[in-house]
């Protein structure tokens, strides 16, 4: 792509050596629905593996599956969905844990920023409070000490007057004061995992740039994972170690963050990156992927009604998800064509 160098400039260099035990190993992840013609995979076979101290980005059109991943590692699938495959945490398969062991691990070993703060926070108790029975749950503070600890965490993702708004409930603060809050409250006992769903998308550039730089400097101080999703490639390009392209419920593309925007192999990886704006480049009209994410697809490659290069082969043999370069995975019938 033409402007894949600037995105690479500011990319995240990949460490030269990672730890031999990954702090989450994702193996054969399946979660699937019940539907009215029967079972439906929202998110299928999925591969992938988290090193400590590294972050992921996980990047597709929205209903790719990348929230319903993340709702797995926290046992959080609900309407009667299944989760299948291995989730490996520090050495232990999330997928058979109890409600009590879920409880346990929420918040303390795993915690995650919701996309929509103003559902996933409790209307009725102020935000300080909600902050604090996280810590007092997990870090056995006193509710004075709670409550010191819970203001210093919202004066340290900006929100000012951070002693007044603590008393704020939910509904009385704007929406990006919500999303701050949201990440105080999962930044606050630390976490060896941290999965970010979308955490800037509703915060300014200045305040988003902040956030970024607290969540890095954790991750540093803390060897902290992260779990990064976003539909913003420039964003995931800033703080992702590797990055994994999905598309209808599947990786499409999974490689050093580096190697994908120098060298995207899918045809999919390759239009989103197509649809960044180039400022070295006017143009009238930003570039659109054709179509839309179609679900049900059981046959063939999943991309190929919207993929410029598919023919009938595409149409008829999903292709594998094979390793075409070190740490370069891909599935498509075109690579190498």
């Amino acid at each position: 792509m033409q402007h894949a160098e600037q995105l690479v400039a500011g990319a995240r260099t990949v460490a030269s050596a990672t730890s031999p035990s990954p702090l989450l190993d994702v193996r054969d992840l399946t979660v699937t629905f019940p539907g009215a013609a029967g079972p439906v995979q929202i998110v299928r076979g999925l591969n992938y593996s988290i090193a400590r101290g590294e972050t992921l980005g996980i990047v597709g059109e929205s209903g790719c599956g990348k929230t319903m991943t993340s709702l797995a590692l926290l046992g959080l699938v609900s309407g009667g969905g299944k989760v299948d495959g291995t989730i490996d945490f520090n050495g232990s398969n999330l997928v058979s844990f109890s409600q009590r062991q879920w409880q346990q691990l929420r918040g303390r070993d795993i915690a995650m920023i919701f996309q929509e703060p103003m559902t996933a926070m409790n209307p009725v108790m102020p935000v300080g409070r909600q902050i604090g029975e996280v810590l007092i749950k997990h870090q056995k503070l006193s509710r004075r000490q709670a409550e010191k600890r819970a203001v210093e965490l919202l004066a340290s993702v900006g929100i000012p007057s951070p002693a007044r708004r603590a008393q704020d409930y939910p509904h009385q603060l704007s929406g990006g004061m919500r999303q701050r809050a949201m990440i105080a409250m999962a930044l606050a006992c630390r976490p060896r995992l941290l999965i970010a769903d979308e955490p800037t998308t509703a915060l300014d550039v200045t305040i988003q740039a902040q956030i970024l730089d607290l969540m890095l400097t954790l991750q540093d101080e803390a060897k902290m994972s992260i779990q990064f999703i976003s539909h913003n490639l420039a964003v995931v390009s800033e703080v992702a170690h590797s990055i994994m392209v999905m598309y209808a419920g599947k990786a499409v593309e999974y490689a050093p963050s580096d190697d994908l925007f120098a060298n995207p192999l899918h045809p999919y990886t390759q239009g989103l990156i197509a649809t960044l704006p180039d400022p070295d480049k006017q143009v009238k009209r930003l570039y659109v992927i054709p179509g839309r994410v179609t679900s049900g697809i059981t046959v063939g490659c999943r991309f190929a009604s919207r993929c410029p290069r598919a023919d009938e082969g595409c149409r008829r043999t999903e292709p594998e998800f094979v390793e075409v370069a070190p740490g370069h995975h891909v599935a498509c019938h075109k690579v190498g064509s």
